[in-house]
């Protein structure tokens, strides 16, 4: 099989040469051979992925946090590959939805002796993803991060504190046209968010799902809420009452489409930010990854 792996999200071990030593020692403790490519200034991750794609491997291993694992499986979707994950990153969250564990021989494990699974993607104007897509104020905190990391050499957590204090601080507000099976509603709101099946909305689970293969999509979005009601909500959220509250919306639906008067927004996909044009058309793509699970996991 052919590992991708993607150093930018962070690896086990320590120089390069003995995170892949320790990585292909994993796989060959349970009889696996690989073959590891990775990024760099000649080839990007979007290439490494299309060309697994069309190679002779049956699985293509994702190394890497899950703005990569998203990039890999864009690719495979459809292919008749089959996606492995390596939980390299910092959240994980498409690993910890799917149960594989986060520590490296057992997420070889999974890799080598699991099985196979196919789960939805989300899509938006095209562009596919495996957890989430948003607008409004979490794209712009973290296209403002990057461009702190890349002005003032802020680390990244530091110029995600820095960013999201300015969103708070001008908190811009969206205008928003939303038809969903045929309905259309006009909500003036400061995030959309739209998961790839649905998600927790409250409770100690806040923020996962229960499965990724019910053929839906979750859109959740606020109306006319400023920035002291986004606390509010999140304490809604925290103590399991935020379906009482009247200033939240939730939809669950096959596809949705969202105007705007702007001819273009910034749109979060996966935790990566890239401009769009409007309108924006987002649809559930049922079965379209074959990826690897723990035996045990449902």
């Amino acid at each position: 099989m052919i590992v991708i792996l993607n150093r930018a999200a962070g690896t086990p071990g320590g120089e390069d040469e003995e995170s892949n030593a320790n990585i292909t020692a994993a796989f060959a403790a349970h009889g696996a051979e690989i073959r590891i490519v990775q990024p760099d200034e000649s080839t990007d991750l979007a290439a490494l992925a299309q060309a697994a794609a069309g190679d002779a491997e049956r699985v293509v291993v994702a190394g890497g946090g899950d703005g990569t694992v998203s990039a890999v499986a864009a690719a495979l979707a459809g292919s008749g590959k089959t996606l492995g994950v390596l939980p390299l990153g910092t959240l994980n969250h498409f690993a910890k939805d799917l149960r594989i564990p986060l520590d490296l021989p057992a997420a070889v494990e999974t890799i080598v002796r699991g099985r196979t699974a196919e789960i939805d993607l989300g899509e938006v104007n095209g562009r596919r993803f495996i957890n989430n897509s948003s607008l409004g104020l979490y794209p712009g905190i973290v296209a403002s991060r990057e461009a702190q990391q890349d002005r003032l050499a802020r680390g990244k957590w530091s110029a995600f504190f820095w960013s999201t204090l300015r969103a708070f601080r001008h908190f811009p507000f969206l205008n928003l046209r939303i038809t969903v099976e045929g309905k259309q509603v006009v909500r003036r709101t400061a995030f959309l968010f739209v998961g790839n099946n649905e998600y927790q909305m409250a409770g100690f689970k806040l923020g996962g799902r229960s499965c990724i293969n019910a053929s839906k999509l979750g859109l959740y979005l606020t109306h006319r809420t400023g920035r002291f009601g986004l606390f509010r909500l999140a304490f809604r959220a925290l103590i399991g009452r935020l379906e009482q509250a009247e200033d939240f919306e939730s939809f669950c639906v096959e596809e949705a489409t969202i105007e705007t008067r702007r001819p273009s927004l910034l749109v979060a996909i996966d935790g990566e930010v890239t401009r769009m044009e409007t309108p924006l058309h987002y649809r559930v793509c049922p079965a379209a990854l074959r990826v690897l699970v723990p035996q045990s996991s449902d």
